[in-house]
């Protein structure tokens, strides 16, 4: 018998009628040197057609740092918004409806505190948590992997992030609590088969980790998600796709005894490869996202973004951002996939490939398994080691032009500086770090001690974190105070 869309093991896709019925959230990942001009930018995408914000916050954000931390000299609106108070998080979504719009966060290691200024933002517009629709990032273990940003040991990282697991099956039951993450892992340097593996034998330590916690799997399941990379071979990215609903479904089922489908479904969020961008001849990277961007729709995405062309040179501008968003629009609207379900099931080529990755990635989870699980490979360096591996024989085909990269190793060609690059206003640098001296001396700075110190007692005990969390947000604690009261508790990760 064939298999079937929106049934087990969801290969086709975890809908029966797929685009056909609804098209993927269409997101624009953004976050400038301010709060208020990301809201500028937040309002202008969704004037063009934007159905979902994906917020970019800057470094001393994403780990723990408030903008008038020494720490965060030099780094604060660099690579996206600061936000270090619940005015900061105000501001971000002023005029902005929460209970209209889907929000995905890329935070981890501070997920819990974005979140409860989240919550926290949206009480203060009259809208109750469980209208909230949204993803935060939450994988801290591909931080230590591939990209850094953690902050604390791995065990007290993996308690955080199962209290958000328990506390929104209650209060947040449209929140997706994870997205866990093959996209960073991909951009690191791993293959199409590691990027599977590396994601789900994480997600297999998440879903352990809450067991052993004593939550439900057929109720915390379905609010697990996850996020990939759509890459430059096009065939292969489509059958990756395919290969992860059907390698996911699987584990749920026959390894955690799910009996909820809606737990067995593999739903992703990808976007185009930042990796694969080029500062040479950047309006080549145009044709390379929209290819990656058609892998997606291919494999079957629920979500999208599209990386601006001058990525690889600043933040996108306002012309950049919009071109990004038109190519999803053009794909969704124009070239007549979304007509069909699954559009390249039953070509040799892909079931191939589908079959090839699944099975390649399976024996990867193998080889994790028998480390001892995620958690073990990653303090013993091995999934580190062998990422780099893969990244250095890559680099080697760059480097020997059996891999041509256009504009790069190829075609090359003299060019003119680009003009009309993304620039960083220095003076709202400085704006904000007054704003944030400003609020720390006019609140009610005892209200703020006594909260500091119940979440310190709790972060001992074995209470749920994200009330203690959300009643400091609500007594103006800043995002640094209340990661700081957590590292007195928990102390730091090192690496060495």
């Amino acid at each position: 018998m064939s298999e079937k869309a929106g049934k087990y093991p969801f290969t086709k896709g975890i809908y029966p009628n797929m685009y056909k019925e609804k098209l993927w959230t269409m997101r624009q990942y953004a976050g400038f040197t301010s709060a208020k001009q990301s809201n500028e930018r937040y309002q202008s995408l969704i004037s063009k057609g934007v159905s979902g914000l994906s917020i970019a916050f800057d470094l001393p954000t994403q780990i723990g740092y408030d903008s008038d931390h020494p720490m965060a000299n030099g780094e604060v609106g660099k690579v996206g918004v600061p936000i270090s108070t619940i005015s900061d998080m105000e501001t971000l979504f002023k005029n902005i409806s929460l209970d209209q719009v889907s929000t995905s966060m890329t935070i981890n290691s501070t997920a819990a505190i974005l979140l409860a200024m989240y919550i926290v933002t949206a009480e203060k517009n009259n809208i109750e948590p469980n209208k909230l629709r949204g993803t935060i990032q939450n994988d801290i273990l591909k931080e230590y992997i591939a990209r850094g940003t953690y902050i604390y040991p791995i065990k007290p990282s993996i308690r955080l992030i199962t209290d958000i697991f328990e506390f929104c099956s209650t209060h947040v039951p449209k929140w997706n609590t994870i997205s866990i993450s093959g996209y960073h892992i991909r951009e690191a340097g791993s293959t199409a088969a590691q990027e599977l593996a590396f994601t789900f034998s994480n997600g297999i330590a998440y879903v352990q980790a809450a067991l052993d916690a004593g939550l439900k799997i057929d109720n915390f399941g379905s609010n697990l998600s996850f996020f990939f990379n759509a890459h430059n071979d096009l065939l292969t990215e489509i059958a990756k796709f395919r290969a992860a609903r059907r390698l996911w479904a699987k584990i749920m089922k026959n390894r955690f005894g799910t009996k909820n489908e809606k737990a067995m479904q593999c739903r992703f969020h990808s976007q185009t490869g930042g990796s694969t961008l080029s500062a040479q001849q950047a309006e080549n990277n145009i044709a390379r996202t929209t290819l990656q961007a058609l892998s997606a729709v291919l494999g079957g995405t629920q979500s999208l973004h599209t990386n601006a062309f001058d990525e690889a040179l600043a933040l996108p501008t306002d012309h950049s951002a919009t071109i990004a968003l038109r190519t999803q629009q053009i794909i969704a609207h124009e070239s007549g996939v979304t007509n069909f379900v699954d559009p390249l099931a039953g070509s040799e080529v892909i079931e191939g490939l589908t079959d090839q990755l699944e099975k390649e990635a399976q024996a990867i989870i193998n080889e994790v398994d028998e480390l001892g699980g995620a958690i073990e490979a990653i303090e013993k360096g091995w999934i580190q080691n062998q990422i780099a591996k893969s990244a250095y024989k890559y680099q080697q085909t760059i480097d020997d032009k059996k891999q041509k990269i256009i504009g790069v190793n190829s075609f090359i060609e003299q060019e003119e500086q680009m003009d009309n690059l993304q620039k960083i206003d220095e003076k709202l640098i400085s704006d904000q770090i007054k704003k944030v001296h400003e609020l720390k001396k006019n609140r009610d700075n005892n209200d703020v001690e006594s909260k500091l110190s119940e979440l310190n007692t709790a972060a001992n005990s074995n209470d749920n974190l994200m009330p203690y969390i959300i009643n400091a947000v609500r007594s103006q604690c800043t995002i640094g105070e209340i990661a700081d009261s957590l590292r007195n508790s928990f102390g730091e990760f090192d690496q060495r």
